[in-house]
């Protein structure tokens, strides 16, 4: 008889634990309507998707937007033992290591020619130097939206403005074809239109100094870029970008990712004007000394 009741107790485990399992699979209901496509976001100017609010990622794309496993630093060196941080970084430990990310690039690796590719590396390998981000340059698009701080969208009838914290980047959306862009700019010229309940940026007259992230991948002065923001839930967006640059990549690329509206009391810009962070490891050396 007891055995009987353990074998009970222990099948009525398995059931639930097999009910609780498939529960905790299925998505909760705003992302399976956005999954099954009928999801319809509120309106907003003109009877469009209402996009108004900040946005943030919640992804490691700023890190590398190819798949990458975890590593002790950016920039690596050979060590005798094998590869170990370099000397500007070796001092920071943990804190200057690399999570590992899943990338958000679809198909997984960049369609880069081969001289692109062996630029890459070299800038990975001297990331404490080039990177753009560190001296505080303003980021271009996409890595704009997709760095670890959140950003503003502010749009009505008549004008669509993103506001982004870092930097104090920010970008004026024309709502009709203004031609090409008179100069090349750091955050280039940004054209957008509505596809259904897809808001569509066309992004050129970038400069070619900003990168896609901090493994040092990179870009022409004639990348085009082209966005997409199509609500998915309440509080999801999906974000996806086509790039196109005959110089840098064999063929246009794309990539993918949930852009999250960040709600209560931190829903909010901040100021993060780093210019003035970088001052002394810019300028330093101009520094009058006791001997001048």
């Amino acid at each position: 008889m007891r055995s009987e009741r353990i074998l009970v107790l222990v099948l009525g485990g398995l059931f639930l634990s097999a009910a609780v399992a498939q529960e905790a699979s299925l998505p909760p209901p705003d992302a399976a309507e956005a999954l099954s496509g009928a999801y319809k976001a509120p309106r907003g100017p003109a009877g469009k998707p209402d996009l108004n609010g900040f946005w943030q990622v919640m992804n490691r794309a700023n890190i590398n937007i190819e798949p990458q496993a975890a590593r002790a630093a950016v920039a690596m060196v050979e060590g005798n033992l094998g590869p170990v941080p370099a000397p500007e970084v070796v001092k920071l430990g943990a804190v200057g290591a690399v999570p590992a990310t899943l990338g958000v690039v679809v198909g997984g690796a960049l369609p880069y020619k081969e001289e692109a590719r062996k630029l890459q590396q070299e800038n990975q390998a001297d990331w404490i130097n080039r990177d753009p981000e560190i001296s505080c340059y303003l980021p271009g698009v996409p890595r704009a939206n997709y760095m670890p701080f959140p950003f503003q969208i502010v749009h009505s009838e008549s004008a669509v403005f993103f506001n982004y914290e870092y930097a104090g980047a920010a970008r004026n959306i024309y709502l009709e074809d203004p031609g090409e862009a008179p100069v090349d700019s750091w955050m280039g010229q940004s054209y957008g239109y509505w596809e259904g309940d897809t808001f569509v940026v066309e992004v050129t007259g970038q400069l070619d100094r900003t990168w896609f992230d901090r493994a040092g991948n990179h870009h022409s002065a004639y990348m085009t870029v082209t966005e997409r923001y199509t609500p998915t839930s309440d509080y999801t967006m999906r974000y996806d970008v086509l790039i196109d640059d005959p110089v840098t990549f064999t063929e246009p690329w794309e990539m993918s990712m949930t852009l999250y509206r960040r709600v209560g009391q931190d829903a909010q810009i901040q100021q993060f004007k780093c210019i003035e962070f970088v001052e002394e490891m810019m300028y330093g050396h101009l520094r009058k000394s006791d001997d001048d």
